[in-house]
């Protein structure tokens, strides 16, 4: 058994999702979405969940709206990855939404990405750091350090795009194909050439989006 310390491989987070039906892996976190049936249910979750985030000392990102409780379970202090702790958090949450008879709808749960072309990633980012009041992570993007608003990377390209800065949309790899063609659709182009990681998507006036998912670049 690895230490609840140390991050999980793909491989074993994968493996642990084939028992954690309601939970996705996005972004270095498990995610899903509770569905109750009425506020009030929400909130006995929301209650339910905080007694088990203070007996395991594991915190959830969690947002409530209405009847629908949103759940994300990171190690910030394993360099926010999964660990051990996420899993046993995400399951014991599990049980304890089904208590409350609440519908998992992980399908639900996307996170939003802004990215910048850039040649010169030092000499912006200060900029952007300062006027979002994010912090810096070790690999150079920008987060919201209270988690409210998106993250934003440089990518760094010799030849940056005319449009300098595209939105990046992460869903779960199972949902993702009625999105993309529901977006392909309105007449948008759509480049598959890192599919199923992520499609970019180019609207009529030349604007661009990824469309992203769990899956590494070239994975089937």
């Amino acid at each position: 058994m690895a230490d609840t310390e140390d991050p999980l491989s793909r491989a074993v987070i994968d493996a642990v999702l084939a028992d954690l039906p309601d939970w996705r892996y996005q972004l270095d976190g498990l995610v899903t979405v509770f569905k109750t049936s009425t506020a009030a249910d929400a909130l006995a979750l929301i209650a339910a969940v905080g007694q088990i985030a203070e007996e395991q000392n594991h915190h959830p990102d969690l947002d409530w709206r209405y009847n629908r409780v949103f759940l994300r379970y990171t190690s910030h202090d394993a360099g926010t990855q999964v660990t051990d702790r996420d899993v046993a958090a995400a399951s014991a949450a599990s049980e304890v939404a089904a208590v409350v008879g609440a519908v998992a709808e992980p399908g639900l749960y996307r996170s939003v990405e802004l990215a910048i072309d850039t040649d010169d990633a030092p000499a912006i980012s200060e900029t952007w750091r300062v006027g979002l009041g994010y912090r810096k992570t070790a690999d150079g993007a920008l987060v919201d350090p209270y988690g409210r608003g998106p993250a934003l990377w440089f990518q760094e390209t010799d030849e940056p795009h005319e449009n300098r800065m595209h939105v990046d949309v992460y869903r779960s790899l199972a949902e993702s194909g009625p999105v993309l063609t529901k977006t392909e659709s309105t007449g948008a182009l759509m480049e598959h050439d890192h599919a199923p990681a992520w499609v970019v998507v180019t609207d009529s006036q030349g604007n661009r989006f990824c469309l992203c998912t769990e899956a590494e670049d070239g994975q089937d």
